[in-house]
């Protein structure tokens, strides 16, 4: 196993002020859109790397791997990064809960906000 990140890969990121990106996790089956964490150099080669998704957590300035205390593991199936490099996709196999209240997504626990619904105006393109 490296013992740093791919080079190549690093140069791709577009990291926050705190050295971070953001990391959207989705179920890889139903497209499920599970939580949001955040990821450095480490934390991204511990993905990769291992099959479970590793985070950098800011409020306790320490990695953790999802599901090491829960037992609510994400095994990691596909790991992509956006166009500007400033997000990474994970698609994962969820065990049990996602959110750390025990809701299996952090957005379901959130709830909805009001919002207006837009419309396509007729023969705008997709």
């Amino acid at each position: 196993m490296p013992e740093t990140l791919d080079p190549e890969i690093a140069s791709r990121l577009k990291r926050d002020d705190q050295g971070l990106v953001a990391a959207i996790v989705q179920q890889h089956d139903t497209g499920e859109v599970l939580m949001l964490g955040w990821m450095d150099d480490e934390a991204l080669r511990r993905t990769l790397t291992t099959g479970r998704v590793t985070f950098w957590s800011r409020s306790r300035g320490e990695y953790w791997r999802k599901g090491d205390t829960s037992g609510h593991r994400q095994y990691v199936q596909s790991v992509a990064i956006d166009c500007d490099g400033d997000a990474l996709l994970v698609q994962v196999d969820q065990v049990g809960a996602a959110c750390h209240t025990g809701a299996r997504t952090c957005f379901l626990e959130g709830g909805p906000l009001p919002a207006v619904a837009g419309a396509r105006e007729n023969g705008a393109q997709r």
